[in-house]
């Protein structure tokens, strides 16, 4: 069994094939994924998925790059959204220097505001962190987000780094770009960090790993990356997909297999 916990299924590049998509990810025993919104308008059809189809739960959020979209009625909403059974999460919420879509105060004013959100309601938070890792960790320890802890998605930093995230309380969620050959801190952290914070992702249709990579990705690809991983920490397949679906239930309390 494995969990996505991290896709975009709501993609318009998902409206041709949707339900070949679903098959695929049934075929690969993948037993829940989780639809991650980014703006107010992806929050709302990640929430219609995971009514529709109950392998699916979401995270509702305003990503960095919609922050500039952020307003009090869209938090209102996230609060309200936050009530309900399927959304398991605040997310996906942080910094990206990388594009810088949206002005860096204002990614920081408005991570810092979901932060809060977070914790009134009491979810873990979902991170989009890209080269910006120090504002990142700054923002969620001088926040408290240590008291509703999360996942740092996608992560591609250093190990060292991850080792300061997880004393936050936040598990480790490693993607496609641990099966690319070049990806050498990708692999330094799935080798090494430890196993209990450990979870698995695809970041779909985003990031797709070998021997797919290329294509558009999909939930049913998480088993590659699951296989590069037990591979890189010396152990059998099934031992490590057991392990981050434990972790994932951990990480995210709301969620329900």
């Amino acid at each position: 069994m494995l969990i996505d916990t991290h896709a975009h299924l709501d993609d318009k590049r998902f409206q041709a094939d949707f339900e070949e998509v679903c098959q695929r990810i049934k075929t690969e025993k993948v037993a829940k994924v989780i639809n991650v919104g980014y703006n107010l308008q992806s929050s709302e059809r990640s929430l219609e998925l995971a009514k529709t189809y109950d392998w699916i739960q979401c995270a509702v959020g305003y990503h960095p790059h919609d922050a500039k979209l952020a307003d009090e009625a869209g938090y209102e909403q996230l609060r309200l959204w936050s009530g309900d059974p399927e959304v398991v999460a605040i997310g996906e919420i942080g910094l990206d220097y990388y594009y810088d879509n949206s002005p860096r105060d204002v990614q920081l004013k408005v991570f810092r505001k979901q932060i809060h959100i977070a914790k009134e309601v009491g979810l873990p938070i979902i991170i989009h962190n890209r080269d910006a890792h120090q504002d990142v960790y700054d923002a969620l320890r001088e926040e408290g987000a240590k008291d509703v802890g999360g996942i740092m998605h996608c992560y591609s930093g250093s190990y060292e780094m991850a080792q300061r995230f997880i004393e936050l309380n936040f598990f480790i969620s490693l993607a496609g770009p641990v099966t690319f050959k070049n990806a050498k801190n990708v692999k330094d952290v799935g080798r090494n960090i430890p196993l209990e914070y450990l979870l698995i992702e695809t970041d779909s249709p985003y990031l797709t790993p070998e021997p797919h990579r290329g294509k558009r990705n999909e939930p049913a690809n998480v088993r590659y990356v699951a296989e590069t991983i037990a591979e890189l920490r010396e152990m059998e397949y099934k031992a490590l997909a057991r392990a981050t679906s434990d972790n994932a239930l951990k990480a995210l309390p709301k969620l329900r297999l």
